[in-house]
């Protein structure tokens, strides 16, 4: 009489001892389908909202204002021969404010440097044409926002450091963002000195404006690019409100 053994092992020593014998699966056939079909489509909802996700940040990404957008070079306001040369001229009267402008201390003088650099760079511009042009369109916007930061600096030595230090950082990369929140900065300072000193009034409201009529050309010169000289008059507008605000530094 032979020994038979037992093809399936016993169902105490199993479940007591958590031994799994060979050929017997923890699992049914049942449930490892129902999991595969669950780590399924798990993953692929987990891939549908991660590509829903990236699709929201693109679209926010391309409806981002102009200020936080490359900076994109054409001829529009250099369209003739008479029109680069008002633009140079007109370039020139940051030079003489820089030349012009008080010298008090170090910042002031930054301040100061930063015009001429506006001037020099607006000229080199104006009258380049190919390939370089758009490093000097680049070189153009930097100088501005320079002259922004310098000027608040200037005016108030008090801004916050964090501020200052971030603004310097992404001046290269975003000089239009950098030029908004310093023009801001120095319009509320301008409001508060004239508000207190009566002799800075008269500045204050030439200044104002300048001010609007600068914006005001600044966009027309955007809606209306074949319209000639109308950036040269945006020169003459922003020279005037920098200007006023040399009184700032006397």
């Amino acid at each position: 009489m032979g020994v038979q053994e037992d093809p399936k092992p016993s169902g105490g020593l199993s479940g007591l001892y958590r031994v799994q014998f060979a050929g017997q699966s923890l699992y049914s056939d049942d449930e490892v389908v129902k999991t595969s079909i669950i780590d399924s489509s798990t993953c692929g909802w987990q891939e549908g909202v991660g590509s829903s996700r990236r699709l929201q940040i693109r679209r926010l990404w391309q409806r981002r204002p102009p200020c936080l957008k490359p900076i994109h070079c054409s001829l529009s306001c250099d369209k003739h021969v008479g029109e680069t040369i008002a633009n140079v001229v007109t370039s020139l009267p940051f030079i003489v404010l820089g030349l012009q402008t008080p010298r008090k201390n170090l910042n002031t003088a930054l301040y100061a440097n930063s015009l001429i650099g506006v001037g020099i760079a607006s000229s080199l511009y104006h009258t380049s044409r190919g390939e370089i042009r758009k490093y000097l369109r680049w070189a153009d916007y930097t100088m501005i926002a320079t002259s922004t930061l310098c000027l608040s600096r200037a005016l108030r030595d008090e801004n916050p450091k964090f501020l200052m230090a971030a603004s310097t950082l992404i001046l290269p990369f975003q000089p239009l963002m950098v030029s908004a929140i310093h023009t801001g900065i120095m319009e509320v300072s301008f409001a508060k000195r004239a508000s207190i000193e009566p002799e800075l009034k008269m500045a204050h409201n030439l200044h104002k404006m300048s001010s609007l009529l600068g914006g005001a050309l600044f966009i027309a010169d955007d809606v209306f690019p074949q319209t000639s000289y109308l950036h040269a008059a945006w020169h003459l507008a922003a020279a005037l409100g920098v200007g006023t605000c040399n009184k700032l530094l006397q």
